[in-house]
């Protein structure tokens, strides 16, 4: 059983996370969309939005840095494992609360919201419990790390060497296997999660308008007083200083 879990089914889900966002790619184009509901209800939107989604990055980025980073480069800089565990538990705490207020915030607006959840699918639905279960799980057991009397398990010994085996097609079982139940139960979901973006509304997350942060910026310039008769005269300050005007 420890050898399809945890050396059999984390190629299962890397299949089905990579083959499914190529075929998703190639033939629904069209579908390639979070279906925006922000014409029917914008006040919730605002607010649950950007918790979630601020929220997640946050997630993700510190399990990214949790997996991928072994313990020994942390120490090597001088970091211990409790200075690590103190900061890594309180940004996480912060993270997880603020997705998951966020992704309670967008359920409530789906539901209450009449046109918003006639235009829920099953799909939607199955995708909301698997992710806010993975959620709650996360939250839980970075919360019970924290606890005075909590039982002594450090993940970086586990779980994330683990992880790293993976992509080095030696998968460590016997790592994986040693670590709780919890974090058993919280890396299966995740494995869901994962096989599931390909075919819902998830899959938005690859195309991000990441370059949105490093485009330049768009300049109106108003028409040239000469080409365009009765345009307004320039306003002081907004006048061309050195270069030539172009029509916008």
């Amino acid at each position: 059983m420890n050898v399809a879990l945890w050396g059999v089914l984390p190629y299962v889900t890397l299949l089905l996370l990579i083959g499914g966002t190529i075929w998703r790619y190639r033939y629904d184009k069209f579908g390639w969309t979070t279906r925006s509901s922000e014409l029917y209800e914008s006040r919730l939107l605002r607010i649950g939005s950007p918790l979630f989604h601020f929220g997640i990055l946050v997630v993700i980025i510190g399990h990214a840095m949790g997996l991928v980073i072994p313990e020994s480069w942390t120490e090597a800089i001088g970091v211990s494992e409790h200075l690590y565990h103190v900061v890594a538990a309180g940004f996480g705490l912060i993270a997880g609360v603020a997705t998951l207020g966020g992704i309670a915030i967008l359920i409530y607006r789906r539901r209450r919201t009449g046109p918003v959840f006639m235009a829920t699918t099953a799909n939607d639905k199955l995708m909301y419990v698997v992710l806010t279960g993975a959620l709650v799980l996360g939250v839980y057991i970075t919360l019970i790390g924290t606890l005075p009397d909590a039982e002594g398990v450090n993940y970086r010994e586990t779980v994330s060497p683990w992880f790293r085996s993976i992509f080095v097609l030696q998968p460590d079982v016997d790592a994986m296997a040693a670590a709780p139940l919890r974090f058993h139960i919280h890396v299966l979901v995740g494995m869901l999660v994962f096989a599931m973006v390909p075919f819902t509304r998830l899959v938005h997350a690859f195309t991000a308008p990441v370059h949105y942060l490093f485009r330049p910026y768009i300049v109106y310039r108003s028409r040239d007083v000469a080409q365009s008769p009765g345009s307004r005269s320039y306003r002081p300050g907004w006048a061309p200083v050195g270069t030539k005007d172009r029509q916008r």
